[in-house]
């Protein structure tokens, strides 16, 4: 069974895999309308069921539309309206979406329903963001790094702002390709010593700052994310602690000349970054999420083995 669940349990083979298909597959339908369907078609016949227990339009969409594009067909759930919104159990509904649909992806408020999703379906689980990681926002933003150029061993990954999910799947993917995080967060909103302690432990150069500017310094990449993400509730808290991590020209001007900006989306413009950062040459941020559906379609073809990559 190939669940897709987080960077860290994947080889660094599997990772390069993923993100090679990913570049083939966008490649090879430059030009096309966005519904036709891959010229191998390597998913038809095949369902995705999608649960969103939080509010999404990347991860929604581009789910969606990779499955599309691979051949195959899209059942989209929300929470709320399916029977775990009345309290089934994630176990039975497992267990019998297992037996509807030949993959299931979870956006989940907790890392746990989706860990409990994968114990019982007897088919494969992806992970399309819980509380914990975001793994499939990471293979984006990484094809987004390649095509701008840069070699991802021994480049510098530098993080501005809140030590959250998405900054965790970076530093699962650092020790898989030998890239370098850097990573500037105040006291409070780090990552966390677990997180840390064992993505070193398996080889990721991480480093942790309190200045932004240091973090940054020679940087080939600046990513940044909200400050209040959906469940935060400290959110006065958040905004005075994060406020001297913006992103802005200034910041900005510490990496390298060449190097490009990152944001997962949605952003909150003057808050954890400026427009002119996001709207200057630098930004990939339009590219990044683009790139999501891509991602997803060598996530999805890896777990069901019909990659060309297989």
């Amino acid at each position: 069974m190939r669940h897709f669940l987080d960077i860290d349990r994947l080889a660094p083979e599997e990772v390069r895999a993923i993100l090679d298909e990913a570049h083939a597959r966008k490649r090879a339908r430059q030009g096309w309308p966005k519904g036709k369907v891959d010229a191998d078609a390597p998913l038809s016949g095949y369902v995705l069921a999608a649960i969103f227990e939080k509010n999404s339009t990347r991860t929604r969409v581009s789910f969606d539309a990779a499955m599309r594009q691979l051949g195959g067909q899209t059942l989209v759930m929300d929470a709320a309206t399916s029977q775990l919104g009345r309290g089934e159990s994630i176990a039975d509904t497992a267990r019998v979406l297992s037996r509807m649909v030949d993959v299931i992806a979870l956006r989940a408020n907790s890392h746990n329903s989706l860990l409990e999703l994968a114990h019982y379906a007897t088919v494969p689980v992806v992970n399309g963001l819980t509380d914990f990681s975001h793994p499939c926002q990471i293979l984006a933003d990484l094809m987004t790094l390649e095509e701008a150029g840069i070699t991802l061993k021994g480049a510098k990954i530098a993080w501005a702002g809140d030590g959250n999910n998405v900054l965790t799947s970076f530093i699962h993917a650092a020790a898989k390709l030998g890239f370098h995080v850097a990573a500037a967060c105040p006291a409070g909103f780090r990552p966390s010593e677990e997180v840390l302690a064992a993505g070193r432990a398996a080889g990721a150069v991480v480093e942790v700052f309190d200045n932004p500017a240091e973090a940054i310094s020679g940087a080939d990449c600046v990513v940044t994310d909200t400050w209040v993400s959906m469940g935060d509730t400290n959110v006065g808290e958040r905004m005075q602690a994060l406020g001297p991590y913006q992103v802005n020209e200034a910041l900005m001007a510490q990496a390298k000349p060449e190097a490009i900006f990152l944001h997962c989306l949605p952003a909150h413009r003057g808050e954890e970054v400026t427009s002119a950062v996001m709207d200057g040459p630098q930004s990939r941020i339009f590219d990044e999420a683009e790139n999501r559906i891509h991602a997803q379609k060598a996530v999805l073809t890896w777990c069901l083995a019909q990659g060309a990559s297989q």
